[in-house]
């Protein structure tokens, strides 16, 4: 058996969400985030959450963060409930000292979703010594994205 032709293009998969909602310059190496670090008091409600129980603020916004890439549109629970696994196990890891590590990795794997600049050495600082600064400053990346779907959720 002998192809004389390979096969066309497929149409590449478009998320319907918009993950540069603020239309921020994209370079080589990525963009800036939509809200700075120190943003965190434009959302102070969980910024205040991310103050006394960090791993409700990170299990939401692990939640959220999953459901956006594996269904390709919001949570409609918007990151669940307060007691979960993964605040448990944060709770457990940061009463050691160490909630910084999963942070960090979840960091990562935003910037990653966002194509936004930075690297590993700047997201275990952030995690370290701004733990509800970079959580606000993660949730409300992802209230972008989810906002830009309107009603279709």
């Amino acid at each position: 058996m002998s192809y004389t032709q390979q096969p066309g293009a497929q149409p590449a998969m478009v998320a319907a969400g918009n993950r540069n909602v603020k239309n921020l310059p994209v370079g080589a190496d990525g963009r800036e985030w939509s809200n700075g670090l120190c943003g965190c008091c434009d959302d102070a409600g969980t910024c205040i959450v991310a103050c006394f129980c960090p791993c409700i603020v990170y299990s939401q916004v692990k939640h959220r963060y999953e459901h956006l890439n594996s269904k390709g549109y919001p949570d409609p629970e918007h990151g669940g409930g307060c007691c979960n696994s993964d605040c448990m196990i944060h709770g457990l890891i940061a009463w050691c000292g160490f909630g910084w590590i999963l942070q960090m990795a979840q960091r990562t794997s935003i910037r990653g979703r966002y194509n936004i600049k930075g690297g590993g050495c700047s997201d275990c600082c952030s995690a370290y010594c701004c733990t509800p600064c970079e959580l606000t400053q993660e949730s409300r990346e992802l209230q972008l994205e989810e906002e830009s779907f309107g009603g279709k959720h």
